[in-house]
């Protein structure tokens, strides 16, 4: 997906003071962001050509434990790094952040400054090539679900993640009486990620409570 802020608008945001802090990130194997926070002025001088991260990211488990056995990078082949390449059409405004912007960046080798195969956005990449080839275009659009809990991370981890409690106890499929007061939360959603360059449509209780 396109960014909204280019290039050129981010380096005269950063010599205004509007932006002092650009997230250079990938996609890791758990669908997260992983990266580093760059002075926003280093970024547009210097690392906006590329950066760096440990190559264990692309083969740890959720907890970030290092899982043996990948050929990419294990402990009995040893760890190293691999280049993060910024891509500045993603780069876009991030408003739920203070005076912040996210780049995404492409993984690529250390050495031959290829993709690397097994990254995510490789993967996306060779599939949409793929299509293209064929003559084909792709359209995508997400429904992302997600229970929201009257929690804290604290106090879930204090629970040991069990019998969470939900913002609602009620299942509110579709229901505007019960998902009302949860829009404190579901606005802010909505038109940040608006205003960050994602397309948004609507917000809908589902069926479940949470």
């Amino acid at each position: 997906m396109a960014g909204n802020f280019s290039f050129d608008q981010l380096k005269k945001a950063v010599s205004s003071g509007e932006v002092d802090t650009v997230l250079a990130c990938i996609v890791d194997m758990q669908g997260r962001l992983a990266g580093k926070r760059f002075l926003a002025q280093y970024f547009v001088d210097s690392a906006h050509d590329e950066t760096h991260g440990c190559n264990y990211l692309l083969a740890a488990d959720i907890d970030m434990e290092p899982v043996p056995g990948y050929k990419a990078a294990s402990w009995s082949k040893g760890y190293g790094d691999f280049v993060m390449k910024p891509d500045l059409s993603t780069l876009r405004r991030i408003p739920w952040l203070e005076k912040t912007a996210l780049v995404i960046c492409d993984v690529l080798d250390h050495h031959a400054h290829d993709d690397l195969p097994h990254s995510p956005r490789a993967i996306l990449k060779k599939q949409v090539k793929r299509l293209t080839e064929r003559g084909y275009i792709g359209y995508f659009a997400s429904e992302l679900e997600f229970y929201l809990f009257s929690e804290t991370y604290d106090s879930a981890r204090k629970k040991h993640w069990q019998g969470l409690d939900t913002a609602s106890p009620y299942i509110g499929d579709y229901q505007i009486g019960i998902t009302t007061k949860e829009e404190g939360v579901m606005r802010r959603l909505r038109n940040e990620m608006q205003a960050a360059g994602i397309p948004i449509e609507n917000s809908k209780g589902e069926w479940g409570p949470g």
